[in-house]
């Protein structure tokens, strides 16, 4: 078969409010996001959802449906992104938190990475005035305040955009306008990123609608300071359910989402009962998810005057041998303070 994929963006332009519409016609909002984000194999799917979806967006099964184009990530070299949901290049990205979860602190390391790169960063301020962006938006390259001023900027950009907004703009209908005008244009150099900063995201079956990339936060990893407090198991991107992605990273990231998941079981085990409750068969399990779990803590750049520590960058490559060095026990010998806010192990 075709290496295929859902068409999220023509998906996103032709059905503005998805969560109604697909449950109107029997499909589960769920189902219409794990196929967005590639959880669900697009091969897999059952032809009438894929038939109804195209209904809503009043296309042909065959425009709804990409074959043999490859997707390509924006490497942030913070770890717990790029491994488990890399960024994709010309999607959309949907950052899932209640305030306080650190997601603001997400953008703004981000426009600080970005800020001496070949992508210009473009931040449409949300209608309502939000303390909490005090100090954030300024690492933007570019800062608007209306739709039509953020057209004319996105339109006259040459080189590559990361464009960030809040959900605000998609309740209104304002973003698939300016999305369709922009489509209208042949407008193609654009990577999406929304926020909600109202947290109601956090409630709904469908954040933000069709996605490439779902960031979801971790509010046990906020409480205990797990920073970015990226949820493991939950974040997902479209990139890494093809063969776009390196089969080495995608082997690594499923062998660590498995040991994961099973060591967040066995931690719950160990909040109400003791430790003493953890199989000794299943203590190596419990001692390498907590050291991932550390691992994936990053001090950010943006954040040193208030943590003390010095922010760092991480490349892919160094990530997957760290955590493959992780799993196979050649960190055994580290604590988890050692591990935690390290950076690379090399």
């Amino acid at each position: 078969m075709d290496d295929i994929r859902l068409n999220v963006a023509l998906l996103r332009r032709k059905v503005p409010n998805l969560t109604t519409a697909a449950k109107s016609i029997g499909i589960r909002p769920a189902t219409v996001s794990n196929l967005c984000t590639g959880k669900i194999d697009l091969g897999k799917a059952e032809v009438r959802t894929l038939v109804g979806l195209a209904t809503l967006a009043n296309c042909s099964v065959d425009e709804l449906i990409l074959r043999g184009e490859k997707l390509n990530m924006i490497e942030t070299q913070i770890k717990t992104l790029d491994f488990f949901a890399p960024l994709v290049k010309g999607g959309t990205t949907g950052i899932v938190a209640r305030p306080g979860m650190g997601q603001i602190v997400i953008l703004a390391e981000l426009m600080h990475r970005f800020k001496e790169s070949e992508y210009t960063t473009v931040f449409l301020l949300p209608v309502k005035n939000h303390q909490e962006l005090e100090g954030t938006t300024e690492l933007a390259n570019i800062v608007t305040t209306t739709i039509d001023e953020t057209f004319k900027i996105l339109t006259s950009q040459i080189g590559d955009v990361i464009f960030i907004t809040d959900k605000s703009y998609i309740v209104s209908g304002e973003l698939f306008d300016l999305q369709e005008k922009l489509v209208a244009e042949r407008v193609q150099n654009i990577t999406t990123i929304l926020v909600d900063l109202s947290g109601e995201v956090v409630d709904e079956e469908l954040p933000y609608g069709p996605l490439e990339t779902l960031w979801q936060l971790d509010a046990d990893l906020a409480i205990r300071h797990q920073f970015p407090a990226v949820h493991p198991i939950y974040s997902t991107s479209s990139i890494l359910e093809g063969i776009e992605l390196d089969q080495r990273h995608f082997n690594l990231r499923q062998r660590t989402q498995k040991l994961l998941r099973r060591y967040r079981e066995l931690r719950s085990v160990m909040t109400v009962h003791g430790r003493e409750k953890i199989p000794a068969g299943e203590l190596e399990t419990y001692h390498r998810g907590e050291r991932l779990e550390a691992y994936f803590t990053q001090p950010l750049f943006v954040a040193e005057d208030f943590t003390g520590k010095q922010g760092k960058a991480v490349r892919l490559a160094l990530t997957l041998q760290d955590v493959e060095s992780i799993l196979e026990g050649k960190t055994d010998h580290l604590s988890v303070d050692e591990l935690r806010y390290c950076g690379s192990l090399v």
